[in-house]
C-alpha cells in the first residue's frame, strides 16, 4: 500500500494509571498513547478516534488524557450515563469528543433502551453522534430508529456474515461502517467492504482497533493493504476523508 495518511477511525487508549472495570472476568492489558505510537509508526497516521471500551465504564479520565497527548486531529467515543446533564455532553464535546458508544455486545454503556432519546439530545446539544458494537443480525429491531437518528456508525463490519443485509439495508439509510476488526469477525471481509462500497462509498472508514482486545488474532498492517486492494479509487475516503468529515476533524 502506498504511504497515505491515515485516520484511524477505531481504536483504544489503556492505561493503567485510570480506573479499569473487568467484563466477564477480562481486564486488557495496558496500550498506552506511547505504545499506541510506536505501533502505528509506519502507517502515517494523522489523526483518529479513540473509542471507550467497555473495561472503561463510564470513567472519561483515560480518554481525556489520551486526546490531550495525542493532539490535533484525534477525537473521541465516550461512554456516558444516559442522564448525563447537557452541560457536562458539551463539555466532554469542547474536549474533542465527537461520538457516544452503546456497547451492545459487551455493556459497560448506556442500554438500548436509552438509545433513541440519547441519540437525539447528545446530537442537539453538541452535534455528536452514536457508534455501535453490535452483531448486524440483531439490527432489524433496531432498524428502525437507527435509520430516524441524524448520524450513526456499527463497528467491525457489523461482526457477522447473517447480519451483512440488515447492515446494508442501514449504510442505505445512511449508517456508516468501521472497516476494523478483521480478527474478531465471522464473515468475509473483501466481501463485505465490496458490499459496503457498492451501496454508499462514502460510509466506509477504516481503522486498527489497537490493541484487538479480545480479538481472535490482532490487527496486522496487511490488514490496511486488504482495504487498499479492495477500495480501488474509493482509498483516499476510506483512509482517511469519510472518517474525517464524519468526526468533523
Amino acid at each position: 500500500m502506498d504511504t497515505r495518511p491515515f485516520f484511524d477511525a477505531h481504536f483504544h487508549v489503556i492505561d493503567s494509571r485510570f480506573p479499569l472495570f473487568e467484563r466477564d472476568g477480562y481486564l486488557p492489558g495496558e496500550f498506552t498513547v506511547q505504545q499506541y505510537r510506536e505501533r502505528t509508526a509506519a502507517l502515517d497516521v494523522v489523526g483518529g478516534a479513540v473509542v471507550s471500551g467497555s473495561f472503561q465504564g463510564f470513567d472519561q479520565s483515560c480518554l481525556l488524557d489520551a486526546l490531550a497527548q495525542l493532539g490535533p486531529g484525534f477525537v473521541g467515543v465516550a461512554q456516558i450515563p444516559h442522564d448525563l446533564p447537557d452541560e457536562e455532553v458539551v463539555r466532554l464535546a469542547e474536549r474533542g469528543v465527537r461520538g457516544v458508544r452503546f456497547n451492545l455486545r459487551r455493556g459497560g454503556s448506556a442500554g438500548v433502551e436509552h438509545l433513541d432519546a440519547l441519540a437525539r439530545r447528545i446530537h442537539q446539544v453538541a452535534g455528536m453522534h452514536i457508534e455501535l458494537h453490535v452483531d448486524a443480525r440483531d439490527l432489524p429491531e433496531l432498524a428502525g430508529t437507527l435509520a430516524a437518528l441524524p448520524a450513526v456508525s456499527v463497528d467491525h463490519l457489523g461482526l457477522h456474515a447473517d447480519g451483512l443485509p440488515h447492515l446494508l439495508e442501514l449504510v442505505e439509510r445512511g449508517v456508516r461502517v468501521k472497516a476494523t476488526g478483521f480478527g474478531r469477525v465471522e464473515l468475509d471481509v473483501p466481501q463485505a467492504l465490496r458490499a459496503v462500497l457498492n451501496v454508499d462509498p462514502t460510509a466506509l472508514m477504516a481503522g486498527t482497533d489497537l490493541p484487538s482486545t479480545r480479538a481472535r488474532r490482532p490487527f496486522a498492517d496487511t490488514d490496511l493493504r486488504l482495504v487498499a486492494e479492495v477500495a480501488g479509487e474509493h482509498l483516499d475516503g476510506v483512509m482517511y476523508g469519510n472518517a474525517a468529515a464524519f468526526y468533523r476533524v
